[in-house]
């Protein structure tokens, strides 16, 4: 119950046409000529779901021969207007060979945004370039589909354009490293996508699905680290909970799902709107133990409102973790 997505490679953008040759016969080499016109073309970067918050981006290429101007302006026109921290960067990158590393040269002026527009004015006499346009998903986008129109003008009053999308923005909800400590900040909400500890929890008691917990039990059964629902009557012993703190939530552990939007461990497995779906808590316990690292847990709230999946991303011998998570509104 996960999606895996294929990494795409992109190149610098080429002024002019590449020719590939094939057959059993040795040709000689010719410079292919380039193309007289102004050209563009686009890749998207960014892989996985588009998570409000979190950035869509693309890499923008653009290129005029010498004898027919330079490039003029570039500007990417989104459906819907992007979040704060929207840009297109006035860099252009290369790789250095030694390092692999990305290396920058300006090539105009920072973007300006307004409304939906980004817009970069270049230097003189660039000719080509690739930029890369970063697009914060903004709340407004949530559950929706957005597109993009890229456009480039030239010193010659040529213009072309690039239309990208559209692109489904996912309903879910994502937050990543939230510290949990046995006995502290131990109060897990999923409606808030946030950690308590139980002085707080108190005024948040309708909203705690999780208690955490770690027990070092050496000569029984592992317990370890463990996500515990408030209403359970097996693993709470000799914890007095905040008052009113009862939640009987679903728990269904799993070991095989390292979402990379939580791990950052540069797979290339995501969990989509649709996995939440499709779980099934019909017969979920209340409980997981013997959490590791990399290991995570299906959640379904008391109420059926919402369901999460966390991720362990950490885990210490002196009783705390730390956890990301996808949340995901049901009704």
């Amino acid at each position: 119950m996960k999606h895996r997505y294929k990494f795409l490679s992109y190149s610098t953008f080429i002024l002019g046409a590449l020719l590939l040759t094939t057959g059993c016969q040795d040709k000689e080499y010719a410079v292919p000529t380039a193309k007289d016109v102004l050209q563009n073309d686009v890749i998207k970067r960014t892989l996985g779901p588009n998570i409000v918050g979190n950035e869509i981006e693309f890499a923008y290429a653009m290129g005029i021969i010498a004898e027919k101007g330079s490039l003029a302006t570039a500007e990417v026109n989104a459906s819907i207007a992007g979040a704060t921290g929207t840009y297109l960067d006035n860099n252009f990158y290369s790789t250095n060979p030694s390092t692999g590393l990305d290396l920058g040269v300006v090539v105009a002026t920072p973007s300006v945004t307004s409304g939906s527009k980004t817009t970069v004015t270049f230097n003189s006499n660039i000719q080509a370039a690739t930029l890369r346009f970063h697009y914060k998903i903004p709340e407004e986008a949530r559950g929706k589909t957005v597109s993009f129109t890229f456009s480039v003008k030239s010193s010659n009053g040529e213009s072309v354009s690039y239309k990208m999308g559209p692109y489904t923005i996912a309903k879910m909800a994502i937050t990543r490293n939230l510290n949990v400590s046995n006995g502290n900040m131990a109060y897990v909400s999923i409606a808030d996508m946030a950690v308590y500890n139980a002085t707080d929890a108190v005024s948040k008691a309708a909203n705690i699905d999780l208690v955490y917990l770690y027990r070092n039990t050496p000569t029984s059964s592992a317990f370890n680290h463990a996500l515990v629902a408030p209403a359970s009557s097996t693993y709470l012993e000799g914890i007095t909970l905040p008052a009113g703190v009862n939640n009987n939530t679903k728990i269904i552990k799993t070991y095989n799902i390292e979402d990379r939007q939580l791990s950052d461990l540069g797979n290339t497995v995501f969990i989509d709107d649709i996995d939440f779906e499709k779980i099934d808590f019909t017969t979920a316990p209340n409980y997981a133990i013997n959490l590791k690292a990399e290991s995570g847990s299906w959640i379904e709230t008391a109420n059926g409102k919402y369901r999460a999946y966390i991720y362990i991303n950490s885990v210490n011998a002196n009783g705390s973790a730390v956890i990301s998570m996808k949340r995901y509104t049901m009704k």
